[in-house]
């Protein structure tokens, strides 16, 4: 496999939302890049804010531009907070170094993009992608 496809994105997406309504978390909006950071597919629920879908894909962007978690680009943050400002600054504000966003590979480990999510705590975002990415028999580590 050598990209990623709509449908693939699409049942991502998907997953991540019924997870969500499983354990009960807040309405949430569920953003798929490809490997260039351009956007695959967005869903954003009923009674989710706004802000959701930008948060969702700062998120994404970051992790598929930086080849990592958002989870480990803000750790990473911690101790260069004037690098991680300067690449926010720079890409005209897409760069969220926030847990939430996982990045999606095949299984030999070539990353096809990412997934972010939004509405729920960090580890509520992240673990809905983790799941979703999964559930498209696909990889997030």
């Amino acid at each position: 496999m050598t990209t990623l496809s709509l449908a693939q994105a699409n049942l991502i997406i998907e997953s991540a939302l019924k997870r969500s309504k499983e354990l009960g978390y807040q309405p949430m909006a569920v953003v798929v890049l490809d490997e260039a950071g351009h956007v695959k597919a967005v869903q954003r629920e009923d009674g989710a804010s706004m802000f959701r879908v930008d948060i969702a894909t700062g998120k994404a962007w970051g992790a598929v531009g930086m080849g990592v978690s958002s989870r480990v680009l803000g750790e990473r943050a911690k101790a260069n907070p004037n690098f991680f400002l300067s690449l926010a600054a720079t890409s005209s504000g897409k760069f969220l170094p926030q847990p939430g966003a996982v990045l999606i590979k095949s299984f030999d480990g070539k990353i096809l993009g990412s997934v972010g999510a939004s509405g729920g705590t960090g580890d509520e975002d992240e673990a809905i992608c983790a799941y979703g990415v999964e559930a498209a028999g696909l990889s997030s580590s």
